[in-house]
């Protein structure tokens, strides 16, 4: 049996308090520099300058006066478009009347061509107070023209039945001299009023002179 040695128990018990000394390390000092250490090695925050703010603030009036022109531009298309819908509208209004219009006086200028223009001038004529001369009146377009609205003389440029020469001076009676037998006759009446007086002054010239 081995005798034990009188320093051992003393020196085992000084080693054991040093090594559980240097384990218990108090648990707060372990936060804090795990905290220190974090916190150094995070970046600072962000602060933008003056100038990158001026910078932004730019970009964005930009930006918006590029809406703003976009939507003017968009919205003035929109009126041209509608004022264009509008205005052709009324110019096929516009046609669509005129185009009614000039077959309303076709269709007058037709029913005047196939009624019987002697009825007409009788009617004229005693307008102007001189109904009793319808005879000679009808002796003298008959010889002229046969009451023949559109009666074209050969051998010169007389036409209708009053046998205007040239056929165009019936103009001043109306547009439509050249198909209308009223607008001819009113021609013809006034024609033979300022000239003769009447229709049978106007028949006896022709019958002497041959034209009137």
């Amino acid at each position: 049996m081995l005798r034990p040695c009188p320093g051992a128990p003393r020196r085992n018990t000084l080693a054991a308090i040093a090594l559980a000394a240097a384990i218990a390390v108090p648990l707060s000092v372990v936060p804090l520099a795990h905290a220190a250490l974090t916190s150094s090695d995070q970046p600072a925050p962000y602060t933008p300058t003056r100038a990158h703010l001026a910078l932004e603030a730019a970009a964005a009036s930009r930006a918006q006066d590029r809406a703003e022109q976009v939507a003017a531009e968009r919205a003035a298309a929109e009126a041209a478009r509608v004022a264009a819908e509008a205005q052709a509208a009324a110019e096929a209004q516009a046609a669509a009347l005129a185009a009614e219009r000039a077959a309303a006086a076709e269709r007058a200028a037709r029913a005047a061509r196939d009624a019987d223009p002697r009825a007409t001038a009788r009617q004229l004529l005693a307008q102007r107070g001189q109904g009793d001369q319808f005879g000679c009146l009808d002796r003298l377009w008959q010889k002229e023209s046969g009451w023949r609205w559109n009666a074209d003389n050969p051998t010169s440029s007389a036409y209708g039945i009053p046998q205007a020469l040239p056929g165009r001076k019936m103009a001043s009676a109306g547009a439509d001299w050249a198909t209308n037998p009223t607008t001819q006759i009113r021609w013809g009446l006034q024609y033979i009023a300022d000239v003769y007086g009447g229709p049978c002054a106007a028949w006896r010239h022709s019958q002497a002179r041959n034209w009137y």
